[in-house]
């Protein structure tokens, strides 16, 4: 069937899907078609079993994207939305996320640290009566929450400029990616709890250019 369809026109079902990589993935799905010539026992029975499995997954695939839909239009709806959706690499899901962990109340968070820490994002103490100073990750946190900082940190490294030039620093610094990522996320913890607290919106600061 791919061979009869041929690649130009796969890619082009395959965009129709908005998939990604599409020309690519249309060219490997040809030339592997080309190369198969030999019939195996069962081939037809499998085949139509693979056909169903797929419009499973398809039909899966929508009612997420519909639940995906009715998530983001609750979001919407929440006096809180404008602001946490304004923080660069947080978009409806994990908005309601955060929402959904952190229930929209900030007053269980009367500092940055706390909500920090509830995320999994602040080092705790493990002091012992001899030893002091001694911190640790924490063992006890929210996972959706710091899920929440550490994806949209990822995505605020490629779609702002600010998030990406902290995180060049930390790296320069000699920190590993996942410990730089995680740096930036635990500064967003700070600026989303400022941006709560005083009920504005993110802006961006633009960076300092030295005078000639």
């Amino acid at each position: 069937a791919i061979r009869r369809a041929g690649a130009n026109r796969l890619e082009s079902w395959l965009r129709n899907r908005k998939v990604r990589g599409a020309a690519a993935l249309a060219r490997s799905a040809f030339e592997a078609a080309e190369r198969q010539h030999t019939a195996v026992v069962g081939e037809k029975a499998i085949a139509q079993m693979v056909h169903t499995l797929a419009r499973e997954v398809m039909t899966l695939n929508e009612k997420i994207a519909e639940v995906d839909k009715l998530i983001e239009s609750r979001f919407r709806e929440h006096e809180l939305a404008p602001v946490i959706a304004s923080l660069p690499g947080i978009g409806p899901l994990l908005g309601a996320e955060f929402l959904a962990a952190t229930s929209g109340d900030m007053s269980f968070f009367a500092t940055p640290d706390r909500l920090a820490g509830f995320a999994g994002l602040a080092p705790a103490p493990r002091d012992s009566g001899r030893v002091s100073g001694n911190l640790h990750r924490p063992k006890r946190y929210h996972r959706g929450l710091q899920r929440v900082f550490y994806t949209s940190a990822l995505i605020s490294i490629r779609t702002c400029a600010e998030s990406r030039r902290f995180y060049d620093r930390k790296r320069a610094e000699g920190k590993r990616h996942t410990q730089a990522v995680l740096a930036l996320a635990r500064r967003r913890v700070n600026v989303l709890w400022a941006l709560l607290r005083d009920g504005r919106c993110y802006q961006a600061i633009p960076p300092v250019t030295a005078l000639p």
